[in-house]
């Protein structure tokens, strides 16, 4: 039996896709080690998206080729987005790689190295045009407990600073009966919580029938399935519907969080990031969120020092947020990417004003995620455990409906006994910037 060494870097989404990879392989005979000494085969599935996500597949590349030259009789495999993005680029300067395999060809990826030789080190098809389905293998690389499902691949919106619809091509939305038949055999397998990943949640069924749209999936989803948790992550501002949010409401399985990436808050930055609404507009979908939903958690993401954004820019970003009280912010220095129309803007913020602007964000918004958090203190929430603390093995970790997995916070249990997976009361007896702290209800 072979041995597998796999590294899977940047998003949800490319972790699929590397679930995906190791499912194959698996069924071809191959077994997962952790050890990359051990191993015969040693993949990196990498993120293009950003510079530093480049940068740390390069250096991750580096590394594992040292294993390599130990032993030459190993295979260095690379694929994903930076493959997509980079192909002629890498051949040339990382000689140490057997083989560099774009996105359509990763399903295949058994086949590939069947028949590796010496020759033919790249396989890709341009553009993008693939599409997970659930016939395919799929081994889960997150604990048993929770998954992630991936209802669109591509992407049709066109900011000015983003290269995913170059790298992963336009917006493709897998059918209704094909993403029930994954949900529902995740949920035999013990899916406690399963969170739906697209570029755009809610351009899901553009590309299909009309009709089919996030509101008739998840429908499918609630009726198909009994998975106690479904988490939504990635929705466009004015998409996300009022239909949705009546759903929401009238459906507890339906966490209450969205994850809606509103990048800025200044109507002159926004309209020069391609975004397709202003500050107003943002005002009024908090408000109605808030309306249908008054317990939703909200997430979102900035980014500041774009081309030709100014101190007042940054002031009505700030008052915004003040007036927001948002949950989970994740702030962002911008930075130029090859190819995108931003890259070619006037107006650059020199690095020192957006490493300041960056810290101003964050400074505003860890004073109001600690207040948010205080409201929990007192309360008794579910909260999912995820096993041992990463910070002692005297404490237990989970997750309220209110966090979601690998980007928010977390619930450290001081009191009480739970095996990972369960879902169980805690009542919360302290807050922190991030996290909470307290015991499971007896």
């Amino acid at each position: 039996m072979k041995k597998l060494h796999l590294v899977s870097l940047g998003c949800a989404k490319n972790l699929v896709d590397s679930e995906m990879m190791l499912g194959s392989l698996e069924q071809g005979g191959y077994k997962v080690v952790q050890d990359p000494a051990a191993a015969d085969l040693l993949l990196v599935n990498t993120c293009g998206f950003i510079r530093s996500a480049v940068e740390e597949a390069v250096d991750e590349i580096l590394r594992l080729a040292e294993f390599k030259e130990a032993d030459p009789a190993k295979k260095l495999v690379v694929t994903g987005c930076m493959v997509q993005r980079y192909a002629s680029e890498l051949q040339a300067e990382l000689p140490e790689v057997d083989l560099f395999v774009g996105i359509d060809d990763e399903a295949r990826i058994f086949d590939l190295l069947e028949d590796l030789s010496g020759q033919g080190r790249l396989v890709l098809k341009t553009p993008s045009t693939s599409l997970v389905d659930s016939g395919s293998p799929r081994r889960l690389s997150t604990p048993w407990f929770r998954s992630y499902l991936k209802v669109t691949e591509g992407c049709d919106n066109r900011c000015t600073y983003c290269m995913i619809p170059s790298i992963r091509g336009d917006l493709r939305s897998r059918p209704v009966i094909d993403l029930v038949a994954e949900a529902v055999a995740l949920g035999k397998a013990g899916v406690k919580e399963l969170t739906l990943i697209a570029q755009d949640l809610t351009a899901y069924g553009d590309d299909l029938d009309p009709g089919t749209n996030l509101v008739v999936l998840l429908k499918s989803l609630l009726t198909a399935t009994d998975i106690p948790w479904l988490r939504l992550l990635y929705l466009y501002p004015v998409s996300t519907t009022t239909e949705l949010l009546q759903l929401m409401a009238d459906q507890p399985r339906i966490l209450p969080y969205l994850d809606i990436p509103f990048q800025h808050a200044g109507d002159a930055v926004l309209q020069k990031m391609g975004r397709r609404y202003g500050r107003q507009d943002l005002d009024d979908l908090v408000t109605e969120i808030r309306q249908y939903v008054p317990d939703c958690a909200l997430r979102t993401t900035m980014l500041v020092g774009f081309p030709g954004e100014t101190s007042q820019d940054v002031g009505e970003l700030l008052d915004c947020l003040q007036r927001w009280q948002l949950d989970h912010v994740g702030v962002f220095p911008y930075e130029d990417e090859e190819g995108s129309p931003a890259a070619g803007f006037a107006d650059k913020v020199d690095d020192d004003e957006k490493q300041l602007r960056y810290q101003q964000v964050m400074e505003l918004q860890a004073e109001i995620s600690r207040k948010k958090l205080q409201q929990y203190v007192g309360r008794e929430v579910e909260v999912l455990v995820e096993g041992l603390s990463r910070e002692s093995d005297l404490l237990l970790e989970g997750r309220t409906r209110y966090q979601a997995p690998d980007v928010d916070g977390c619930v450290y249990i001081n009191e009480g006994i739970a095996d990972p997976g369960d879902i169980v009361m805690v009542r919360i007896t302290e807050a922190h910037i991030y996290d909470l702290v307290g015991g499971i209800r007896n």
